[in-house]
């Protein structure tokens, strides 16, 4: 099992009774309670920070795919430039 630290807290009543109603009702206590509502807190703050590492890496990987894009493009034009002077030498167009 985990080491565990006791820490002493006061909490107001409004935030309190947020707190008892975020919980799921088969704790069986206060300090449970407390507890839950961090682990959901943590949980949930990791989550954001996945997603906004995820949105930073779709948004590199957009730009990266656009740059190859661009030079596949630009390859295609000169290629195509020189297949028409090719066709043209030969009298085909």
């Amino acid at each position: 099992m985990a080491e565990t630290r006791r820490v002493l807290a006061s909490l107001s009543n409004s935030l309190l009774n947020q707190v008892n109603l975020m919980v799921p009702v088969d704790c069986k206590s206060k300090s449970d309670s407390v507890i839950e509502t961090m682990k959901v807190i943590v949980n949930e703050r990791r989550r954001l920070e996945i997603i906004e590492k995820l949105k930073e890496g779709y948004e590199e990987m957009s730009q990266i795919n656009l740059d190859f894009a661009e030079m596949g493009l630009e390859q295609d034009i000169t290629d195509l430039v020189c297949y028409e002077a090719n066709l043209k030498r030969r009298g085909m167009l």
